[in-house]
């Protein structure tokens, strides 16, 4: 083998493990690094970010959209602690993704010297693995280890950091093999034991979320779902895995649950989790399970071991990635030609519609038309982006998400996640719409990363909803603390004129009527778009106003 610098040998490992974008904003700590992708950038696009929360959420949502590990590099201290968003992200998302973070020399550890950070330390609670690479030799070894942490078990990221002085020592290590996700499948038993389970219900319930899945997998799936003809939700963030306009989607299971398919939820003999981790946010803050023993039998399909079991005791725990147990349940035959639960699943789906119908809300915008608007002309593989806030109701509750990966939300409730997640998907998809919904405050943590997507051609549309403050946050306060607003007011730029400044498109939509030609004046742009839709402030939520939310803390305080 010819000699390589470290730099260079890294660059290399991720030719070789099929990396074909990377997302940094550069730093001194990894010159080496960077010089490496010169010689690889017809095979390697190296994309620089503006901010490097931005790099770590376009990642996230690159392992999201592919299933492979997005990649970000960032510079050691500051860098790392930016980068660290995007890193939280994708573990409580469970996403693949490796993080590389340039160090300081190995001569200088342990000195405080500039920007100088325990990663191994600091990473530790919120990555799968985090390690420090010191043998320039050991690049391909622990790199490709990186790449099979990430995707093997429950996916999610792995954090490396590379001391500046290893990045230009020569070697002569050979490259390694490409990495090969490990997977688990199902038993047979695992199977006959399911099938026992469901033929013994009566009122049975699935719920489908977690990463790993594929469009072949999705549709396995949905074809045991509807030779059993049951009723089926998707978990928080994750309503792609089952095209919501099947009559046996019933909703989605989370944060903001309708009611009445919480209570369908509860009420179910039979609880069939595949994917979902279970958490909070899925399980409607721990409402919708009794622990440690539920009420339901639980099934709970999970591609680790420590997940099953982790809060809610499980009638039956299988250990398997999603591909091969939806591949498995979707050969199977009905397990009843009639089940008792049939007309419940009619039901089940009346309810949806009726809880994902028109809402009326205050002011001369409508919501729910600009969504239905969009849900009528979008093409129907349009992926649809947000970060976190009361904006992202209207889009996951209205719009029917089509099928796999048509969606990218953080489960992590994380702010800025839409417009970095919008520009990786459109880089990833340049022949696909993207739309990002953005809060006011929420686009502002990442409005400056237009730049990125005006740079890179990456001709997304965002549509930033503007009521004037943290809205999420107002909300909260009204309800604990009736009229006592602090710190939750915005003074905004005029976000149309603040696209054109970035050479983007800008509009700016104050009635509903306005809505349909601004969007297709940003399609037809061809450039990144921005379209301001101002609403009533009053408007906190498709059920209530800030009003009533206030009249309402008052009078229950005067009880």
């Amino acid at each position: 083998m010819n000699e390589r610098a470290g730099g260079r040998l890294l660059v290399e490992q991720l030719v070789v493990h099929g990396v074909d974008h990377a997302f940094t904003v550069p730093g001194e700590s990894f010159l080496a690094v960077l010089d490496g992708f010169y010689d690889v950038r017809d095979k390697l696009s190296l994309v620089a970010c503006r901010h490097e929360a931005a790099a770590a959420n376009m990642a996230e949502a690159y392992g999201k959209l592919t299933n492979r590990p997005g990649v970000a590099l960032v510079t050691r201290g500051p860098g790392a602690t930016h980068a660290s968003i995007g890193v939280h992200t994708a573990f409580q998302d469970s996403t693949p993704m490796v993080l590389f973070v340039g160090d300081v020399g190995s001569r200088f550890r342990h000195r405080e010297a500039f920007q100088e950070v325990d990663f191994a330390a600091m990473f530790a609670p919120l990555a799968k693995w985090a390690v420090r690479i010191d043998d320039v030799d050991r690049i391909p070894e622990l790199v490709a280890r990186a790449f099979q942490v990430a995707t093997s078990g429950r996916r999610g990221p792995v954090v490396v950091a590379l001391p500046e002085d290893m990045l230009v020592e020569m070697s002569k290590a050979p490259d390694a093999k490409p990495y090969t996700p490990a997977e688990p499948h199902p038993g047979a038993q695992d199977l006959l034991e399911l099938q026992r389970l469901l033929a013994a219900a009566q009122r049975p319930f699935v719920v489908l979320g977690g990463t790993g899945w594929t469009r072949e997998a999705c549709a396995d799936m949905r074809r045991f779902v509807e030779a059993n003809g049951l009723p089926c939700g998707c978990a928080f963030r994750f309503q792609d895995l089952l095209d919501n306009r099947s009559d046996h989607y019933v909703g989605d299971v989370g944060i903001g649950i309708n009611p009445v398919l919480a209570e369908r939820v509860k009420m179910a003999d039979l609880l069939l989790v595949v994917g979902a981790r279970l958490g909070e946010m899925t399980t409607s803050g721990y409402t919708l399970l009794e622990a440690p023993v539920p009420r339901q039998k639980l099934v709970h399909v999970h591609p680790s071991a420590e997940e099953i079991g982790r809060v809610y005791q499980p009638e039956l725990g299988i250990v398997s990635a999603m591909a091969p147990f939806a591949a498995a349940v979707g050969s199977l035959a009905a397990t009843q030609k009639n089940p008792p639960w049939k007309a419940s699943v009619a039901e089940a789906r009346a309810d949806y519609v009726a809880w994902s119908s028109r809402r009326e809300i205050p002011g001369r915008v409508q919501m729910w038309e600009i969504v239905d608007w969009l849900d009528r002309h979008c093409p129907e593989d349009a992926i649809f982006c947000n970060g976190a806030g009361n904006f992202a109701t209207w889009l996951n509750r209205f719009h029917r998400y089509t099928g796999f990966r048509t969606q990218l939300a953080p489960t992590s409730g994380a702010m800025g996640y839409g417009v970095p997640a919008a520009i990786a998907a459109k880089m990833v998809h340049p022949e696909r719409t993207v739309v990002c919904f953005a809060g006011d405050g929420d686009f502002l943590m990442c409005g400056q990363e237009l730049a990125t997507a005006v740079q890179y051609g990456a001709a997304i549309v965002v549509i930033v909803v503007n009521n004037g403050m943290y809205g999420t946050i107002r909300m909260h306060q009204e309800r604990h603390y009736p009229g006592r607003v602090i710190g939750t007011e915005l003074q905004n730029p005029h976000f149309a004129a603040f696209a054109r400044s970035f050479g983007a498109a800008g509009e700016i939509v104050e009635d509903t009527a306005q809505f349909a030609p601004a969007m297709e004046r940003a399609l037809a742009s061809g450039k990144p778009a921005v379209i301001e839709v101002r609403i009533d402030p009053q408007a906190i939520t498709p059920n209530t106003t800030l009003d009533k939310i206030r009249a309402a803390a008052v009078a229950s305080a005067k009880k």
